[in-house]
């Protein structure tokens, strides 16, 4: 693995024409999040509210879980965003036996919160 100048890291021989996969480092100089989804992060990252990254694997976000599925191509799998936002605020809608807390049902979550964190998740 080689970094170069510019935050890229290059990985030879994977899936690629050239040979190489080159990934922006999220840490570098852009940032993977706008400001209008910084609320949002901030509600999955926190432990006491969302504490999403204990669940879902999310590019960036230190100490992911894979109890659910990754937060990944978010736009194209939930395209409706009012479906998403359902899905976060009582996942038991769409499946009763799932493990994810119901977020807006149970109040862990206020309203602004919830449309925050829907705003961030499908940024990603």
């Amino acid at each position: 693995m080689k970094t170069n100048s510019r935050s890229y890291i290059t990985l030879p021989g994977i899936l690629s024409p050239g040979g190489l996969l080159t990934l922006l480092l999220l840490s570098g100089g852009a940032s993977a999040v706008s400001a209008g989804t910084e609320a949002g992060q901030r509600v999955a990252a926190d432990r006491k509210l969302g504490n999403c990254y204990s669940c879902h694997m999310v590019v960036g976000a230190e100490l992911t879980g894979n109890a659910g599925p990754p937060l990944v191509q978010m736009k194209s799998r939930f395209p409706d965003r009012a479906a998403l936002r359902a899905q976060i605020a009582d996942p038991r809608a769409s499946n009763p036996n799932t493990i994810m807390p119901p977020y807006g049902a149970h109040n862990i979550l206020t309203e602004r919160q919830l449309d925050d964190l829907v705003d961030y998740v499908l940024s990603l």
